[in-house]
């Protein structure tokens, strides 16, 4: 009878899981179509894998040639921000796919390079003039602050003297409206406008509509100075992966549906726009992590992220993630079976759920981590964390077993189990003051903690169903593990987790306040603090990760009633 109870179990849990799977990853209305499915212009870096101008390995020519044949029936013009390093043959390569440029030309903080970039770059403009229909001398010079305003503008005035072709600097809005002498020198006026990034992010809902405010601005300004020049929307878009901020959801459906929305903006407005950017660039995540990496139309493999046109799939892959877990519970379930045959079905029950909810949690993490691994070390680190996460998975399923058979403790299983969560714990410190110290571009690793966390979630229900009750007493480790009493090591632990989530939401909170738009928007510390609160607790995967260290923690956490030893 108990093994009829055991295949309903199984039936039912996979039919949960798969109802779940199906109806999250339903395909999603993202907005209007782009009208004849191609862009007006596109960020341009052919950097492939192996490939990044840090580490100065600059795209091949048959790169560029090849990549320019993918996106030319994706936009009319492409957006480049170099000549030098292997960009050069971009212009003949464009001429040959029929794309337009926006030539670009990169400065930085060094004299001697900034010349060379110049004379490099006047050359091209003025070698292909039927390709290159204007020039940006600099991108986000001021912002990354390599020079100042005026020794920026004499090259401005270098270039405008040797060229035909309208020239322009490209940075962030804010940037005109702090040097407005630079709508005086460029031809137009070039922004950069990207909701996320914002001092205070902007929500996708009302993303298009930020942008067309902030171009109404920079109108109002230049209008103000009796300049009436054209205005490029330098940079515009959405990462489709990455860490929220504030009420900002890095997303492949709320990319899809900004760069739609913003279309439909532009076209209205008759406003001229470049979205950033074709290809999704790994050698960003170096300095902007997962969402740096994850800005483009095309990954990395040069497979589309999502169409321009008709309905989107937030995981496309899903059914095989599905697959791939369902098969790896189906191997947790062969090793209990006949142990699980003898277990009341409610035991049995909640045990294949743990078994499915791991599962999950295991396919999700291998998923999602390679995918963000840009480097030979982040791969390592992967498959370290992988792993790790596999032998807790194992080692929480037979704790588990054994709380819901009754089982005496094993000594060996705990203090396994106990080093695998003071393995987790230390790591989540690590993740937690780096968060909270510099964690602009840091993704949540919450997909990296969620079986520690469930695991001493899914062990106190097996030690309330085993026992028929609940206690406080339950809580402590030793009680999870069947191990021996806590030690002073486990309450420092325990202080300086807890203490993390404080850290977190201060270093969140802290980085809003300081940023420059912000304090303009609002001058006073107690008129900031509130709305910089607010965005940080809006912040979906900054509460999980605090919930995530907080269930690590509270295991750890000394009760009056016990006392520990060394």
């Amino acid at each position: 009878m108990r093994t009829t109870h055991l295949f309903f179990c199984l039936m039912f849990i996979l039919a949960v899981h798969g109802a779940i799977a199906w109806s999250l990853n339903r395909p999603q209305d993202a907005g209007v179509d782009v009208p004849s499915g191609k862009l007006r212009s596109l960020s341009f870096a052919p950097y492939r894998e192996g490939f990044s101008p840090i580490e100065e390995k600059f795209p091949l020519p048959e790169h560029i040639d090849a990549d320019l044949g993918l996106i030319a029936d994706k936009t009319h013009t492409i957006r480049t921000y170099s000549i030098l390093g292997g960009m050069q043959p971009t212009p003949e390569f464009a001429r040959k796919h029929g794309v337009e440029m926006i030539q670009g030309g990169w400065l930085g903080d060094g004299h001697a390079s900034n010349k060379k970039e110049i004379a490099a770059l006047i050359e091209a403009v003025n070698a292909h003039p039927d390709v290159i229909k204007r020039v940006l001398v600099g991108n986000e010079v001021l912002l990354r602050k390599d020079m100042d305003v005026d020794t920026l503008i004499g090259y401005i005035r270098q270039v405008k003297q040797a060229v035909k072709q309208p020239v322009s600097y490209a940075d962030v809005w804010s940037i005109y409206l702090k040097y407005p002498q630079l709508m005086q020198e460029v031809d137009f006026i070039t922004v950069h406008i990207l909701p996320y990034w914002e001092d205070e992010p902007v929500a996708i809902e009302e993303a298009a509509g930020h942008v067309e405010k902030i171009v109404q601005q920079i109108e109002a300004k230049a209008h103000s100075m009796g300049l009436n020049k054209p205005i490029l929307i330098g940079e515009s878009g959405w990462p489709a992966a990455g860490r929220q901020r504030g009420q900002a959801v890095p997303s492949v459906v709320n990319e899809t549906r900004f760069i739609r929305s913003l279309i439909e903006v532009v076209n209205r407005h008759g406003l001229d726009y470049n979205i950033v950017e074709a290809f999704n660039q790994p050698w960003k995540s170096h300095n902007e992590g997962v969402v740096g990496a994850n800005w483009g139309l095309l990954t990395i493999d040069r497979e589309p992220v999502f169409p321009l046109t008709g309905p989107v799939y937030e995981n496309p892959d899903w059914l095989g993630h599905f697959a791939w877990a369902t098969g790896l519970w189906l191997v947790m379930v062969a090793v209990y079976f006949k142990k699980l045959a003898q277990l009341p079905w409610p035991r049995q029950l909640v045990f294949l759920t743990l078994a499915q909810v791991f599962s999950v949690c295991l396919v999700t993490l291998a998923s999602f981590a390679w995918f963000t691994s840009y480097s030979i070390w982040q791969q390592a680190y992967t498959l370290l964390i992988i792993a790790a996460n596999g032998v807790l998975s194992a080692l929480l399923l037979q704790r588990s077993y054994a709380i819901l058979a009754e089982q005496s403790a094993a000594p060996a299983l705990a203090h396994r189990l106990r080093s695998a969560y003071l393995f987790f714990g230390i790591l989540a410190l690590y993740k937690t003051y780096s968060l909270a110290l510099n964690g602009r571009y840091l993704s949540f690793p919450v997909e990296q903690f969620a079986i520690p966390a469930l695991g001493v979630c899914g062990l106190t229900v097996c030690l309330c169903l085993a026992q028929r009750r609940f206690s406080r007493q339950m809580l402590r480790f030793d009680s999870l593990s069947g191990g021996d009493s806590q030690t002073p090591r486990d309450r420092l632990l325990a202080y300086f987790l807890s203490a993390g989530t404080f850290a977190v939401v201060i270093g969140e909170t802290h980085e809003f306040m300081a940023a420059y738009d912000f304090i303009q928007a609002h001058p006073g510390f107690s008129e900031g603090l509130p709305v910089a609160l607010g965005y940080t607790f809006y912040n979906q995967q900054l509460v999980a990760w605090l919930l995530c260290i907080l269930v690590l923690s509270i295991p750890f956490w000394p009760l009056r009633s016990g006392k520990a030893k060394i």
